[in-house]
């Protein structure tokens, strides 16, 4: 197999440049102790990001209104469900996939 010499360099750089932005605030921010309020800002972030995830498949926009996706209304039930009652993100991220996985199964077959 030959790789163009360019390519591998595309590549290469590529790849340190997607890294250095990711490397970074780890390195920087394990020396430092960070605020009370900034640590607890921080930890809704995953919440906010998988919020995020959530809305963008529940709502389908038409060309008049806004709707719900009925396919994922029928998965987010339990998973929200399961989200409340153990706090857990795991669990919440399993049991959507799960759900969404039945859901599919079941308005495909």
């Amino acid at each position: 197999m030959n790789i163009n010499p360019h390519v591998l360099y595309i590549i290469i750089g590529a790849m340190i440049v997607t890294a250095i932005p990711r490397i970074i605030p780890f390195v920087v921010l394990q020396r430092l102790a960070l605020p009370k309020p900034v640590l607890q800002w921080l930890s809704y972030i995953p919440i906010c990001i998988f919020t995020a995830l959530v809305m963008e498949n529940l709502l389908v926009r038409t060309e008049t209104s806004v709707t719900f996706n009925g396919q994922v209304l029928m998965a987010v039930f339990p998973t929200l469900v399961t989200a409340l009652w153990s706090k857990n993100l795991l669990a919440t991220v399993v049991v959507g996939i799960v759900s969404m996985a039945v859901v599919r199964l079941l308005w495909m077959g």
